[in-house]
């Protein structure tokens, strides 16, 4: 391996890569060497035929139009380690039109390992070569399946360039590190379903503040920026691979539903990080080298990986394609460590980890991703304490994810229920418990619980994405009023292998008949799963507004009921929302609907209200109207065991004569 120094005007040295192998130390980017006339000379000759591993001038580049069938020249990339070695190119034609505004190049790839593994996932961005040295642009695109023939389609470098350029909207928040919150926006949210966020991106939630779902939040991006079946495109770009590390089965699989679309491909092969560099990491990106993206690190960590196209100062461009077309964005990048390419029939694969983190991703376009290594992208810690399960390798766990208005709630699904499988997953019966708090900027901490009784064991990632937790940093990262910042999450999960449950089995109704304003009595017979049952006696009484007719009495767990919220005005209404999605888990609730209606209105509810009044609140000239729903009276009946099961009853309410 030979290197040579050049020495430009400033005394700056820079590494050059020679035909035949690439600079010893990828750490070695500068330092003032004065050099001899006769070096300089050599240097400056070579310079002419190779590109910079990594500098600041402008790249010497061919045009499309340049460029004829036949051509030869090499690419950059890592088989393995984070050293970029050569192999040799020839361009078999040009797809004209191939995206909007932008060219394919074909090109054949020669080397002794790409002649076994063909297209490989991992090697987008990999720089291309030709007319002696000149960068053409990323290899970035392949035949979707069961390729035979290492052949390649490489984006043009004119778009890469561009979007390389391409500044950073001002007070683009996430980067600008501990900027203040805006004054909240005062008035109501607004009214249609997709309610715009603040700085709405590609990966925003289209949903009515408090609604989020992570399953229709996957969908909507898949809608937006998903690839079309393979039928339809024969090229495709070649899909970034998703390394994985710390992660079960059923986490991955969750993982591949939400960000399969997306053209991530998991891949339990890797992506570990969070912990100090390796010693001989490199300390900058350079041209060739692995560029990971990292969405999650520490005990799970997940890890996108690609390869840099062109250094430009802090600047870094590579893919040649989109990772998930999120355009502006903030997500941590690592300098990436490939420890073996996976050979398939189907599509090949890197398989590393992140050698040293750095930077953050800040553009992510239709013919490049770009990453900054001044920036710093802003992360939530995950924190998890297990109890309740004696004798587990592992009882705390730590993850830094991405704080990203999809990646966010998502891997929080996924990592959560990941730490589940690898912990207390069982095949038997089990209770269990997650009691979070969730920590704001700006507006402190909320506590939220999530429960469930199963049969056969713990539920899996899938079920955890439709928790109050993440439903709650869903809905707080896509809020439409402030640039909410997620600090952290702390969880604790108690498990106990037991079903803690009464089963509802029927109700005597011991009152049939009574006045309005007296109670009606019920008998409960409870069930445990072993044991005698258990009966209790419960009572509701029953308001003057029911006078004279027959009244259907509801018995239902307690976390089945939703009490009555008003649509939440500010992320301070969202947060105190969420803390109300249901009346006492261990409980029942005893309901009657009334003739009545309630209303929710600017943040207030009130629960009972004559017509009059309803009518007196619609106003004249606006469509933003209270919203109405209906009256119930409620009792809750606080129990020590979780209920499964509903049951009805009538009651007939005599009016009384006075």
């Amino acid at each position: 391996m030979v290197v040579a120094g050049a020495t430009n005007v400033t005394g700056v040295r820079r590494v050059l890569y020679e035909p035949q192998g690439l600079r010893d130390d990828p750490q070695v980017h500068r330092e003032i060497l004065p050099l001899s006339a006769l070096t300089v000379g050599l240097a400056t000759s070579l310079a002419l035929t190779v590109p910079l591993a990594r500098g600041d001038a402008k790249p010497k580049t061919i045009a499309v139009s340049e460029i004829k069938d036949g051509m030869k020249g090499y690419g950059l990339t890592v088989f393995k380690g984070t050293v970029p070695e050569r192999f040799d190119v020839e361009v078999v034609g040009i797809l004209h039109g191939f995206r909007p505004a932008q060219e394919l190049i074909l090109v054949k790839t020669k080397h002794p390992r790409l002649d076994v593994t063909k297209n490989v996932r991992g090697m987008s961005g990999s720089p291309i070569y030709l007319d002696g040295g000149r960068l053409a642009g990323a290899y970035a695109y392949s035949w979707t399946s069961f390729q035979v023939e290492p052949v390649a389609g490489v984006t043009p470098i004119a778009p890469m360039l561009t979007e390389m350029r391409r500044p950073i909207p001002p007070g683009f928040w996430p980067l600008e590190g501990g900027a203040p919150l805006p004054a909240e926006r005062k008035g109501p949210p607004p009214k249609q379903a997709a309610a715009p966020s603040v700085d709405a991106t590609t990966t925003a939630y289209a949903g009515a503040p408090g609604s989020y779902d992570l399953e229709a939040h996957a969908r909507q991006i898949a809608d937006r920026v998903g690839q079309p079946p393979d039928a339809t495109r024969p090229i495709a770009r070649v899909a970034t691979p998703l390394m994985l590390s710390g992660m079960t089965d059923r986490s991955a699989a969750l993982v591949g539903k939400l960000f399969g679309p997306l053209g991530l491909e998991p891949v339990q092969a890797g992506g570990g990080g969070g912990g100090p560099p390796s010693k001989d990491a490199p300390l900058h990106y350079v041209d060739g080298g692995a560029l990971g993206v990292q969405l999650a690190r520490g005990d799970v960590s997940l890890m996108g990986m690609g390869t840099v196209t062109y250094v430009e100062g802090a600047r870094v461009a590579g893919f040649g394609h989109p990772m998930m077309e999120a355009g502006v964005t903030a997500l941590p990048t690592a300098i990436g460590n490939v420890t073996w390419i996976f050979a398939s029939a189907q599509h090949s694969t890197k398989m590393g980890d992140p050698a040293r983190s750095l930077g953050a991703l800040v553009q992510d376009r239709q013919s490049s991703v770009i990453a900054d290594e001044s920036k710093v992208a802003p992360t939530f810690a995950v924190h998890v304490d297990i109890r309740g399960a004696p004798g587990i390798p592992k009882r705390t766990w730590d993850v830094e994810i991405a704080e990203e208005r999809f990646v966010g709630a998502s891997l929080t699904a996924s990592v959560i229920g990941s730490i589940v499988d690898a912990s207390v997953n069982e095949r038997r019966d089990v209770t269990w418990k997650l009691e979070s708090k969730l920590t704001v900027r700006g507006h402190g901490t909320i506590a939220l619980e999530d429960f469930g009784i199963a049969v056969g064991g713990m539920p899996d990632a899938g079920d955890l994405a439709r928790s109050r937790l993440v439903r709650a940093i869903g809905d707080v990262l896509n809020n439409p009023w402030e640039r909410a910042r997620v600090l952290r999450v702390d969880c604790v999960l108690t498990v106990d292998y037991t079903r803690d449950a009464w089963r509802l089995r029927g109700v005597d109704l011991l009152d049939p008949v009574v006045d309005a304003g007296q109670k009606a009595r019920i008998r409960l017979h409870l069930h445990p799963v072993a044991g005698p049952p258990v009966t209790r006696v419960v009572e509701l009484t029953m308001p003057d507004e029911v006078a004279g007719s027959d009244v259907d009495i509801e018995i239902a767990p307690g976390y089945t009921v939703a009490p009555e919220v008003a649509a939440p005005e500010s992320l301070r209404d969202l947060l105190a929302n969420a803390t109300k999605q249901s009346a006492t888990p261990r409980s029942l609730v005893l309901q009657a609907k009334l003739g009545t209606q309630g209303v929710s209105f600017r943040g207030h509810v009130a629960d009972r209200l004559p017509s009059f009044a309803l009518d007196a609140l619609r106003p004249k000239n606006s469509d933003n109207a209270p919203e109405p729903f209906a009256s119930y009276r409620r009792v809750i009946i606080p129990l020590e065991k979780y209920v499964e099961g509903h049951d009805k009853v009538r009651v007939k309410v005599r009016p009384v004569l006075r």
